[in-house]
């Protein structure tokens, strides 16, 4: 589970019922909030893949990486840093973050899906050279690992680690990342039907476990504004920027459709 799309809606827009969530939270529980639900999508996208080659969802779309690796790039970050993908799909991210095929570009295939906050589309990465060389992608669904696995081998990269974690409950081998990246996990878990609002709090204790004191957190979202994030991860994170991202305009009023935001352990 890892994504969502830049021009808004999907479940930023469907799943959000201020007051209707479960204890008043502002979510209606959902089916993108279960282990069941993503199981099912990556089993069919892997079956896609193996038949036609189709990586399948790109989450929040190309931009969004693009948008993370450049403040990574900015920010000069070592290209032997630890980073973790947090539910990691089918991997594309970590293809983009490690692929470092100078003659080529890495061509990806966007399906056209109603699931969560979905892109497609059909064109080359700008940013398949960066040269990550420790990157580790998690999933708490064994077929987006399968699938992930698939899609690197595909591409002959072999430096990539790939893990069936439930970040919720996360191994002890899984700690001291300097970089952590969440593209519509975070949002996933707060559609839960099943007590969202522990999870939520599961999962910062998660992030607190994993991640180095300094170390950054990436997070993109369609169901959290700037300010309730801040909220969120208030214990034991501080902000450390905001990345732009598209705004609209309805009603004479205006806004963000994505929420992208960088934190810092404390």
């Amino acid at each position: 589970m890892n994504e969502g799309a830049d021009d808004g809606g999907g479940a930023g827009g469907a799943a959000r019922s201020p007051g209707c969530g479960p204890e008043g939270d502002g979510f209606v529980p959902s089916a993108l909030g279960t282990r069941e639900h993503w199981d099912a999508v990556y089993k069919r996208e892997l079956q896609t893949f193996q038949e036609y080659g189709d990586t399948g969802e790109i989450w929040f779309g190309e931009e969004s990486m693009t948008r993370l690796i450049r403040w990574m790039q900015k920010h000069k970050i070592p290209l032997d840093a630890s980073v973790l993908d947090i539910g990691t799909g089918n991997g594309v991210f970590l293809v983009e973050l490690v692929a470092q095929n100078s003659g080529n570009l890495y061509v990806l295939q966007y399906k056209r899906k109603m699931i969560f906050c979905t892109s497609s589309r059909t064109y080359p990465s700008s940013q398949a050279k960066f040269g990550f060389s420790d990157v580790t992608g998690i999933d708490y669904s064994p077929s987006a690992i399968q699938l992930s696995q698939n899609i690197i081998e595909k591409e002959g990269l072999s430096n990539i680690k790939l893990k069936v974690e439930d970040f919720l409950n996360p191994s002890t081998k899984l700690s001291g990342f300097h970089i952590c990246i969440d593209k519509g996990t975070f949002d996933a878990i707060s559609l839960n039907p099943d007590n969202a609002i522990e999870k939520r709090k599961q999962y910062v204790e998660s992030l607190s476990r994993v991640l180095k004191v300094k170390g950054f957190f990436l997070i993109t979202s369609c169901n959290w504004t700037k300010e309730e994030l801040l909220d969120e991860f208030s214990e034991g994170f501080e902000l450390f920027e905001e990345l732009p991202t598209p705004k609209f305009s309805f009603g004479g009023r205006s806004g963000n459709s994505v929420a992208a935001l960088v934190f810092q352990k404390t």
